[in-house]
């Protein structure tokens, strides 16, 4: 791309000269000179042509380079077109997502849905433009700067430094712009990063807000969302508009010092008029149209580097779950685990875990009882490496989880969660997700486990039935069915089941429950539970307060202590006897 350029800029200071050269010719053969000019290399016109043959000949010649100039503009454009949106933009916006697949929950955890969406679409672009409109175009802008300039000093060395007096000058204010608008720029990112978070939230939440009749205000919220973006938007723009106009004036002030000046070396024949002051003028035109530039450049530097910063914060951003050096990959996965003094925390000084120890057995069943925020699901989150305490181990068939391969521990646990993902797929792909070369009878199989065969062949297209997004045409415990097959197809050795009945009807839970003494059999299972109907089947309880295990035991043994279980119990009309 640099070489095409440079040959264009040395294409387009020929058609300069070759047009300042006529000029000369012609001013001879009228009697205003007196002296033929000398051609380019020391070539000198055949002795017989006439003066219309010469004058024709450096037509003809500026022409031939127009075209090629244009052939080669064509090709300019090609090159960067092909490189820049189909191969940066593609593969850039395909790292950025590979990334994001590997970053750890905490970074979902601190990044709004709307921001993770923008750095995947909008700042990919916006870096984009940084490679493109800013990294290229400064390379061409220096690259003509020091073409253009030597050529100029080349004709007259006093005129080039009078016509560039106000080079420095322009050099300044775009750096005052620029420290200006970046904060600006910053700022708009922001507000659209708030403006898509509003559609997600409004689209993911229509329901509810259609039934609370909240449209008008959600209307409204988005108009002030979408209003900030265009306030800010036109407080940029403002600035950008007085920018360029001053840098302009500033350009323009060079050709009336090269009138002035250049016109006076012409007048006393220091100068000549094609060669010299024609060709200057063109050159200088081109050197100012260069710096000219820098009104849009600085302001695209600025606008593209927010954008290009957030993008490699994602491609910088630690894995704070990395794989090891050496993993370690078993023949077979038991289910035995084991938590040692396991302190977490989200964010520092306020631990989330404290002083967590449990041994559960291969195909031990062990229920987890404990309010909202007492770290049940956070528990469940370090069996599989979501996370990594900050003191103590997990271990997983007595080894530290640190050291498994991440993808071989994943896959020996079957996650459900109580708000389970179905993606706009089919019934049979939904559940064959984990395993995409699953066979239909092994498909059909899993979800006889997870009794949700008899519904699936219901459906207009039994397997092949398309689920729009999220699966909300689904039941909660069709969906929850759905998910649960689809851990079992994975044949996990573990099976972590976070609250998956907790906003599932009698009749609907009674499905599952049998489903998910289907499902656990032979395997570790762990539940989260509220309802006594889950805890009674599990070989153990743990029962979670701020943080920390405070019951430990089966429900027979803890219905009859003195704790946060009997008082569960009580609440949900159980008698208990001491």
């Amino acid at each position: 791309m640099l070489a095409l350029q440079a040959i264009l800029m040395g294409l387009a200071v020929t058609l300069v000269q070759v047009g300042g050269l006529a000029i000369d010719v012609i001013r001879f053969h009228a009697g205003s000179t007196t002296t033929l000019p000398t051609l380019p290399l020391e070539f000198t016109f055949p002795v017989s042509w006439s003066p219309m043959k010469q004058v024709v000949s450096l037509v003809v010649a500026m022409i031939v380079i127009a075209i090629l100039r244009a052939a080669l503009n064509y090709a300019y454009a090609i090159t960067s077109g092909t490189l820049v949106q189909r191969k940066i933009v593609v593969d850039l916006r395909a790292k950025v997502y590979a990334k994001l697949q590997r970053l750890s929950l905490r970074f979902y955890n601190d990044q709004p849905a709307g921001t993770i969406i923008n750095r995947v679409t909008g700042d990919v672009q916006a870096t984009r433009m940084f490679i493109d409109g800013v990294l290229v175009q400064l390379s061409i802008l220096a690259m003509s700067l020091v073409v253009y300039l030597t050529f100029m000093l080349r004709i007259h060395v006093g005129l080039t430094i009078a016509c560039l007096i106000t080079t420095p000058m322009i050099w300044w204010i775009s750096i005052r712009f620029s420290r200006t608008v970046r904060p600006m720029y910053d700022r708009t990112r922001q507000l659209l990063d708030d403006l898509v978070l509003r559609v997600a939230e409004s689209s993911d939440g229509v329901a509810v807000i259609k039934s609370l009749g909240r449209q008008e205000a959600e209307i409204k919220r988005f108009h002030q969302a979408n209003d900030a973006v265009e306030n800010q938007q036109q407080e940029v723009f403002t600035k950008v508009s007085r920018f360029g106009p001053l840098v302009g004036f500033l350009t323009q002030v060079n050709l009336v010092i090269l009138l002035i000046y250049g016109g006076y070396l012409t007048s006393i024949g220091v100068l000549p008029l094609g060669t010299g002051l024609i060709v200057y003028a063109g050159l200088l035109q081109q050197f100012s149209n260069q710096v000219g530039n820098l009104s849009g450049l600085a302001g695209s530097i600025q606008e593209s580097l927010t954008g290009a910063r957030r993008v490699f914060e994602v491609l910088d951003a630690s894995e704070e779950v990395s794989p090891p050096a050496s993993p370690w990959t078993p023949d077979r996965v038991q289910g035995e685990i084991d938590l040692h003094s396991v302190w977490f925390e989200y964010q520092t000084g306020q631990p989330v875990l404290k002083d967590i120890s449990i041994h559960i057995r291969p195909g031990e069943r062990i229920a987890i009882l404990g309010a909202v925020g007492q770290g049940k699901s956070t528990l469940l989150s370090l069996i599989p490496r979501f996370f990594d305490p900050q003191c103590g181990i997990v271990e997983v068939d007595g080894v530290d989880v640190r050291q498994w391969d991440l993808k071989t521990l994943r896959r020996s646990v079957g996650l459900v969660l109580q708000e389970p993902l179905l993606l706009s797929n089919t019934i049979g792909a939904n559940i064959a997700f984990g395993v995409p070369g699953a066979t239909r009878e092994q498909v059909r199989m899993a979800a006889r486990l997870a009794a949700a065969h008899d519904f699936i062949e219901e459906s207009p297209d039994g397997y092949d039935t398309m689920l729009g997004e999220f699966g909300m045409s689904l039941s909660g415990g069709q969906r929850q069915r759905l998910a649960l097959a689809r851990a079992i197809l994975t044949d996990p050795a573990i099976l972590l089941l976070d609250d998956p009945v907790s906003a599932i009807d009698p009749e609907t839970e009674h499905e599952i429950m049998c489903a998910m003494e289907t499902a656990s059999a032979g395997r570790t299972t762990l539940i989260v539970a509220h309802r006594l109907s889950t805890l009674r089947g599990a070989d153990r309880v743990l029962v979670m307060e701020g943080g920390s295990i405070v019951q430990e035991g089966t429900h027979s043994e803890l219905v009859r202590q003195t704790g946060p279980y009997r008082l569960v119990a009580q609440s949900q009309g159980i008698e208990v006897t001491n």
